[in-house]
């Protein structure tokens, strides 16, 4: 790799005091890579902090919130042929960028990376690595990992041509459970998406109240399925949801959002091609049979 093949991207708001450990902890990577902030029209400090303390990073300054596609207009503002994707409370473990970099240059079919990621100060394995790394997708010959239709958006390294060229992160979805139909679109288009465990992300989120993130996360589930899956499918799950929604005001909530844009998604649907839509229903039927034992 060279020091400049991969660069990182942040979308942040609001996040002040978090974002400055961030970009502490990847200004001091031994890579260097070039780093922009996408600052999504935050009001507190961010624009002031970024300017005093960090002027060697590139800063993006988006007049609205734009939430996940802010991480487009920063990708679009880098010219590495590598991205990875860092949150306000995620950065990356020294040589991480340098593997990611020798993976994507042997495999010239990889589009999307998504890393092993640890949580906290006392870097937990993150509950997510065990079911990347154990899906019944398998691997790929001209593959470096396990293949996956699922990632977590601050631990994940991307092709930029690959990313550009499956459109980036939905604008019908916003933020919250996104990465599934990134992923999709990527291997619609043909490209790998794999789960690499020797690349390693730090993630130290906030603890927070989940109700609203659980709300956006099962309507952009919904929303994904009526933009990407067939539609026996995306109505069985709308029914699912429907009927949870009688006794769940979480799921009413997230009822009453998914049709107030389900026009929109309907104008983007985009079926999957079939050998993407098998993978899709062979971790359907994975997640389903995990469920019932749990």
């Amino acid at each position: 790799m060279t020091q400049t093949s991969v660069g990182v991207v942040i979308a942040t708001r609001n996040r002040a005091p978090s974002l400055a450990r961030t970009l502490r902890r990847l200004l001091d990577l031994p890579e260097r890579p070039p780093v922009v902030v996408v600052d999504n029209a935050s009001t507190d400090e961010t624009r002031d902090l970024l300017a005093r303390d960090f002027p060697q990073v590139q800063v993006v300054r988006l007049p609205f919130n734009r939430g996940a596609l802010a991480r487009t207009d920063g990708v679009r503002a880098l010219d590495t042929p590598y991205v990875a994707f860092s949150d306000d409370d995620s950065w990356w473990a020294p040589g991480a960028l340098s593997r990611a970099a020798d993976l994507f240059d042997a495999h010239p079919r990889l589009g999307l990376l998504s890393a092993h990621t640890l949580v906290g100060p006392a870097d937990e394995p993150d509950p997510l690595n065990d079911v990347l790394a154990t899906s019944p997708l398998g691997p790929a010959t001209d593959l470096p990992g396990t293949q996956i239709l699922g990632f977590l958006a601050c631990a994940s390294v991307v092709r930029r041509s690959a990313y550009l060229d499956a459109g980036g992160f939905h604008p019908v979805l916003f933020f919250g459970g996104e990465e599934t139909l990134l992923a999709y679109d990527l291997a619609a288009r043909g490209w790998g998406v794999i789960h690499c465990p020797e690349v390693i992300a730090h993630h130290h989120p906030a603890p927070s109240p989940r109700t609203g993130r659980t709300v956006t996360v099962r309507r952009n589930a919904l929303l994904t399925a009526w933009l990407r899956r067939p539609l026996p499918y995306a109505l069985a799950r709308t029914r699912d949801l429907a009927g949870e929604a009688r006794h769940d005001p979480r799921a009413r909530q997230a009822l009453q959002e998914t049709l107030a844009r389900l026009p929109a998604a309907l104008r983007a649907r985009r079926p999957l091609p079939p050998q993407v839509e098998r993978a899709a229903r062979t971790l359907d039927t994975a997640a389903t049979a995990i469920g019932a034992t749990a």
